[in-house]
């Protein structure tokens, strides 16, 4: 089994360059679908499992897709499909996004039912209820949804969303850029991952007002065709560097980190008693082991964000005092505590959504096993500092959101060395998988 190898103690210094987003990168492919004349290219795309699931996806749909290192070329005039195939859509749960690019584009959408990590319900309630709003008939059957619109083309409407759930803001987004009329979406989610998809639309030639508000505007146009474009730094990579570096003691400079897209994650380290420093080119970030235990409750956007409460949990194991994490995103997002246990980690989870945090901790080294992204990403920062050599496996999941986290570790210092598995084929590996993939064009 594929496996990482941590030996813990080791200061962390120098300079990292933070990857595009995935969670933007992944919405900027499925919008490429829009386009029925010229071609997509997106550049900064990470080349993470979930993007190879993604692109390989569109190819099932008919679309030429291109990968070379950081580039994405996408044609989608090619397409000659709206039924995607399950094989890819289970492998993560932003496939569900090609439904209403789809039914916008061609009146008919099939979409089984997503997949991704096991980190509690995340209902697509949001994303049907809209486009039924915008006249989407909707059959179930089977495990998966199909819908379909009378006439070829959704009807712009005002919509107003239970929860600001991102992925139905991006769904309904898209949908919209290509309805006759005007769509206006109340209480959405403000990230800069719909910012950034917004910009690309816009680039595409969508009118969408709003992105980063509370509301919406969308006035649909009769096509899209492809356009360049680049993807945000991925503010969550930034900020488990961030985490990184108040862990080891660390002085990192995180080039591309944008400090805008981070204040609530910023404004918690400070708190504990890390310095940072902002310019135009990243966030520099300086730490002693004298930090501050502190309370923290993960919120949508401008909110911290959920998928940093794993990794600052571990920076508060070796924190003075006690600390506190309430989370309200998922119900099923305290799976790393349980690991952390093992290398001598104190949490009291309550109610399964508070954790009671004991700081001033001696982690030790152990045999831990990720089970779902984030968690893989605090078990690998509690092994920077624990005692001893900590193996990690579950590295399936790790790649699906961090590219080529080891290697960067292993740049700024740390002992850190990942061990293939010698009898797997070479697709497990995240860099052979991505050029198997990329050669299917």
């Amino acid at each position: 089994m594929s496996h990482i190898l941590i030996r813990g103690g080791n200061r962390l210094q120098g300079t990292v360059k933070v990857s595009g987003a995935k969670n933007a990168v992944l919405p900027l492919v499925a919008a490429s679908l829009l386009a029925s004349e010229g071609t997509s290219c997106i550049e900064e795309a990470p080349p993470l499992n979930d993007v190879f699931a993604m692109c390989a996806l569109l190819r099932a749909l008919g679309a030429d897709v291109q990968h070379r290192n950081t580039t994405l070329t996408i044609q989608a005039d090619t397409v000659d499909c709206y039924e995607a195939p399950a094989a890819w859509v289970k492998q993560l749960r932003a496939s569900f996004l090609v439904m209403g690019p789809l039914l916008a584009r061609f009146g008919h959408a099939l979409i089984p039912l997503p997949g991704g990590c096991a980190i509690g319900t995340r209902p697509i309630d949001q994303h049907l209820k809209g486009l039924q709003r915008m006249g989407a008939q909707l059959d179930f059957g089977h495990g998966c949804i199909r819908a379909s619109v009378a006439n070829q083309r959704l009807v712009g409407a005002r919509m107003y969303l239970d929860v600001a759930s991102v992925g139905a803001t991006q769904n309904l987004m898209m949908a919209a850029t290509l309805a006759t009329g005007t769509t206006v979406i109340d209480n959405v989610a403000k990230e800069p991952e719909i910012v950034d998809l917004a910009n690309f639309l816009n680039a595409m030639g969508a009118n969408v007002r709003g992105a980063g508000t509370d509301t919406l505007r969308i006035e649909g146009v009769e096509q899209l065709r492809g356009a360049t474009h680049t993807v945000i730094p991925d503010r969550i990579e930034a900020g488990t560097f961030m985490i990184a570096a108040a862990m080891t003691n660390g002085n990192l400079y995180i080039e591309g980190a944008i400090a805008d897209h981070l204040t609530s994650v910023m404004a918690k380290l400070e708190e504990m008693g890390v310095s940072m420093h902002c310019d135009d080119g990243g966030i520099h970030v300086r730490s002693s082991r004298d930090l501050r235990g502190i309370d923290i409750k993960t919120l949508p956007y401008p909110g911290f964000p959920t998928d940093l409460q794993a990794p600052m949990m571990a920076l508060m194991l070796v924190s003075q005092g006690h600390s506190m994490v309430t989370e309200t995103v998922f119900e099923n997002r305290f799976q790393h505590v349980a690991p952390l246990r093992q290398m001598h980690a104190r949490i009291a989870v309550q109610d399964g959504r508070t954790a009671i945090v004991e700081g001033d901790a001696s982690l030790k080294a152990a045999h831990v096993e990720a089970t779902d992204l984030r968690a893989a990403a605090a078990l690998l920062l509690a092994a920077l500092v624990a005692q001893g050599e900590t193996t990690l496996t579950g590295l399936n999941h790790l790649d699906r959101g961090y590219d080529d986290i080891v290697g960067k570790l292993r740049l700024l210092g740390a002992d850190v060395q990942r061990m293939p598995d010698a009898v797997a084929s070479p697709m497990v590996q995240p860099r052979a998988r991505f050029d198997v993939v990329s050669s299917l064009a």
